[in-house]
């Protein structure tokens, strides 16, 4: 990473998505011993804390085709303005979720800090779900199934809109990698939507340094630099058993890594964020020690 400062920023929450847990995701990889082996690699880290958010025992559930909207709204927009102004300050932003509807707002700070010098950012969303259901398409009403669609200008306004411009990112600048659970309805938005979706059969038949070396192509191209969205669902559920939503057929230990080492080579990452990370059904940990590494391998640990 070309930047030497890294601000860690926890965003616990959870309302995202019906099963609960990934609000002490943050503090599962804090536990992992991020912030020593991050300063390992010879970076100054400097953690923010967390963004506050609403529990939903508080809170309605509000609309059944997008549940806890103004609470996550509000939660993404503290989180988009820590971004912005971490990265104004020069430093590379990690965001530690929660479920991933986190990413609404990393993108949103992100985005804003890159368009006042007229500049735009490359997104590499890394995940087992396409993550572009909107209101009209999704089977459970759960935000977490929308932040790429909301990434992309699809969705709800209000978070679409995040401080106030849409799309955050050129549709033709985002990969999806890893995919291999789509809803029926949400198809047509991955198909049509101009995001290159490289799915675990692409993988599986093209090999994943092909697939990456593709990717890192497109978030690159006339882009400042591309941010990476790491769900922690990509990886098969025996690596990484504490997920929000694991599904079978993930990639496996060292091609998540193999993922991570070719992020870092290209040189061009501006932020990160690893999400989805859920202790309550976790073993020990795993999960949140395989995010530290990862993240660890994206920005420069090498084998020798």
């Amino acid at each position: 990473m070309r930047q030497s400062h890294i601000a860690v920023i926890g965003a616990p929450l959870d309302l995202g998505q019906d099963r609960r847990g990934v609000d002490m995701g943050p503090s599962a990889v804090r536990v992992a011993n991020l912030k020593k082996r991050l300063a390992s690699l010879g970076y100054t880290v400097e953690d923010l804390g967390n963004v506050p958010v609403q529990q939903p025992e508080s809170s309605p559930e509000g609309p059944k085709h997008a549940k806890y909207l103004p609470e996550i709204t509000a939660t993404c927009l503290k989180l988009a303005r820590m971004v912005e102004r971490a990265a104004a300050e020069g430093k590379a932003p990690l965001v530690l979720g929660g479920d991933h509807s986190v990413a609404i707002g990393t993108v949103a700070g992100l985005a804003r800090h890159f368009r006042r010098s007229k500049q735009r950012i490359g997104l590499l969303w890394i995940d087992a779900h396409a993550d572009m259901n909107t209101p009209r398409t999704t089977p459970s009403g759960n935000i977490h199934g929308m932040p790429l669609a909301c990434c992309i200008g699809l969705g709800p306004r209000p978070l679409t809109h995040l401080l106030g411009f849409a799309p955050k990112v050129d549709p033709r600048n985002v990969a999806l990698v890893g995919v291999r659970e789509v809803d029926a309805l949400e198809r047509p938005h991955v198909r049509n939507s101009g995001v290159r979706a490289f799915t675990m059969r692409d993988i599986d038949e093209r090999g994943l340094r092909a697939v990456m070396e593709e990717a890192l192509d497109i978030v690159s191209a006339g882009t400042a630099g591309f941010h990476v969205s790491l769900d922690m669902d990509y990886v098969d559920p025996s690596e990484a058993p504490g997920v929000g939503t694991p599904v079978r057929g993930g990639g496996t230990y060292r091609e998540a890594h193999l993922a991570m080492e070719m992020i870092c080579d290209a040189g061009r990452m501006v932020a990160i964020e690893v999400v989805e990370v859920n202790p309550v059904i976790d073993e020990f940990n795993r999960t949140a020690s395989l995010a530290v590494e990862l993240v660890m391998s994206a920005l420069g640990k090498r084998i020798l």
